[in-house]
């Protein structure tokens, strides 16, 4: 078995992380994560890291490794909290997450927590439903200063219809949650964990979640939510102030019933701003006003805005937040999608190929966190450093560097520290054979 060399800032990590592991299988850690870097193979299989890596006669151990990972994921997944929470970024007054979730595709009987779920993305195939795996992740939102807004995912959830519980093996049952439900517990997480830092916490989630569930929770935990409105919520006016003397509790919600597409209708009211939206300036019509909402427990923001096809409806539950803000924010959600396609795309997110459900779990955050480490390890680095385009003399416009771009860059150090320790001390010949026998492996 053999190891590969690996920044220093990617040891440190696996130091932090690998404390929460048993002694006995610490030290495949840093290998198995090496696999999946390095792992050139179609398929990315969980015995594709393993070749990759070097890993023989272990590859029990390196199971382990996985399946511990998927039982050990709250703690691990503070670690890589507390040190995403320690980047700053253009917003550095406050914390700002996202929340969405999104499936995986599996094949066979036999995959612990798999079920028949909701296809968002049916594709020219048009299939309504995938069998697989779905994940409730949460991601902080930051924004670079030259390549827009990132999603670091910190820690996901596996939701597991409760037809499907029956299926799991005793030693592996769990009780049945909502994704409403879950999406709640990593609320309570990222508030457990951050709220000593002193900064406000932002939530931008998906409309699915915008429901009295998760508002109330977030209410209760000081979590600003930012969010899409269904174009028929029951909103009324701001409550009216009780006269002096009059007896009674203060009123929460307002007479008046509200009505977004009469709102929208109307031609008054509207106003033109220039924002940045997704990287470029634009000039956005919008209509904001302030409305009480049941499922929020109180006042609201809420933000109309038009559109080529028509209007749409945006709130945030602090009263104050400005209309920039609020379509910011939704307008950097949608990095966590991009964040999702580039996890499954550049790392093969789903395609391990593990029954175990903890295993499942392992994996997909061994996944997630890769593409975490990856962002953290080329945030300060410039484009000229992270792309190669050597090959491609007539490729000269300049362009953000994609995620492969970056992770290509990282396996280009590690293997460019590889040939400097091989060309240094002694018995250079012999760690040269073995350093191309090795290279020969991952590419034949």
């Amino acid at each position: 078995m053999t190891s590969w060399l690996i920044p220093a800032f990617l040891s440190t990590w696996f130091a932090r992380l690998g404390q929460h592991l048993d002694a006995r299988i610490r030290p495949l850690f840093p290998l198995v994560w090496a696999g999946l870097l390095f792992t050139t193979e179609r398929r990315r299989t969980a015995s594709s890291w393993f070749r990759a890596a070097g890993i023989g006669r272990d590859f029990r151990r390196a199971y382990t490794v996985i399946g511990t990972v998927g039982r050990q994921t709250p703690l691990l997944a503070t670690t890589v909290l507390l040190e995403v929470a320690a980047v700053s970024d253009a917003c550095p007054d406050r914390l700002v997450f996202g929340l969405d979730d999104t499936p995986t595709a599996r094949y066979g009987p036999e995959v612990e927590g798999a079920g028949l779920h909701h296809n968002p993305t049916p594709g020219p195939s048009g299939q309504p439903y995938v069998y697989g795996h779905v994940w409730v992740t949460v991601a902080r939102l930051l924004r670079h200063p030259q390549w827009g807004t990132l999603a670091l995912p910190v820690r996901a959830e596996l939701y597991v219809r409760k037809k499907d519980l029956p299926g799991l093996p005793p030693e592996r049952s769990q009780p049945f949650r909502t994704k409403l439900e879950q999406a709640v517990e990593l609320i309570h997480w990222l508030r457990t964990w951050l709220g000593f830092q002193g900064k406000p916490l932002w939530l931008v989630a998906d409309g699915a979640y915008a429901k009295r569930i998760l508002l109330r929770a977030a209410k209760e935990y000081d979590v600003v939510i930012v969010s899409r409105l269904r174009k028929d919520a029951a909103l009324r006016g701001l409550p009216v102030e009780p006269k002096a003397g009059q007896r009674g509790r203060k009123p929460i919600y307002g007479r008046e019933v509200l009505s977004l597409a009469k709102r929208a209708g109307q031609k008054q009211g509207w106003q033109s701003t220039a924002m940045v939206l997704y990287g470029q300036t634009v000039t956005k019509t919008y209509k904001t006003f302030l409305a009480t909402w049941p499922p929020a427990g109180g006042v609201i923001r809420v933000v109309l805005v038009k559109e080529a096809t028509g209007w749409l409806a945006f709130f945030c539950t602090k009263a104050d937040a400005t209309p920039e803000d609020i379509l910011g924010l939704v307008a950097d959600r949608n990095a966590v999608e991009q964040t999702f396609k580039a996890v499954k795309e550049v790392w093969g997110a789903g395609e391990q190929q593990l029954r175990n459900l903890h295993a499942n779990v392992g994996a997909w955050h061994l996944n997630l966190w890769a593409y975490t480490l990856v962002e953290l390890w080329a945030w300060d680095q410039s484009e000229r450093e992270l792309v190669d385009r050597g090959a491609s003399p007539w490729d000269e416009e300049p362009r953000r560097p994609s995620h492969a771009d970056r992770r290509k860059a990282l396996r280009r150090q590690c293997l460019r520290a590889e040939y400097q320790a091989a060309l240094a001390g002694r018995g250079q010949k012999q760690k040269l054979k073995r350093l191309t026998r090795r290279l020969l492996k991952l590419v034949a």
